[in-house]
């Protein structure tokens, strides 16, 4: 990732391009839908562009824009407050984009049935192949609490899958 002690406009829109299919996927993995998850993006890009000099660690741009698109996609979806027909979720838009647990219509059954929370850990960790100290910056709670959650909730999928079984 770059690193700039002072942002222009120019060095703003090349780091976002250097990440822009991560952010995507990110964005993609709320919605299940390319136009809400394009909608999300846009948004995220305004209000991180607007406020870049809130970024205190230009090193850290990465993070920080990934956890502006969360919380831009929170907001989104409490906005819509609507469900994802399963229709959605067939909706694929560049398969080469997503890795194939990702295009598994069960993989975005069970994310869609946890809360915001639990979701973004796992969106996080398994979708997005962050650390658990890169999701505790993201989300700004310890890296220890983030290990305890992400397994607990493991443990909570496992057991109601083989309970479903």
């Amino acid at each position: 990732m770059f690193c700039f002690k002072h942002f222009t406009k120019e060095q703003f829109a090349s780091c976002w391009e250097a990440s822009r299919e991560k952010y995507y996927r990110l964005a993609y993995c709320y919605t299940k839908n390319e136009h809400d998850a394009l909608e999300i993006l846009s948004e995220a890009t305004y209000k991180g562009y607007c406020h870049l000099h809130q970024l205190k660690q230009p090193e850290h741009f990465d993070t920080w824009m990934s956890r502006i698109i969360i919380f831009e996609a929170y907001h989104f979806l409490k906005q819509k407050k609507r469900w994802v027909s399963y229709e959605e979720y067939m909706e694929v838009p560049d398969e080469n984009m997503f890795w194939r647990a990702e295009e598994n219509v069960d993989v975005y059954r069970c994310l869609d049935k946890l809360p915001a929370e639990e979701r973004t850990l796992l969106v996080l960790k398994y979708f997005e192949e962050r650390s658990f100290k890169e999701i505790a910056e993201i989300l700004s709670i310890p890296e220890n609490t983030v290990k305890t959650k992400t397994y607990r909730l493991l443990k909570k999928i496992r057991e109601e899958e083989s309970y479903g079984d």
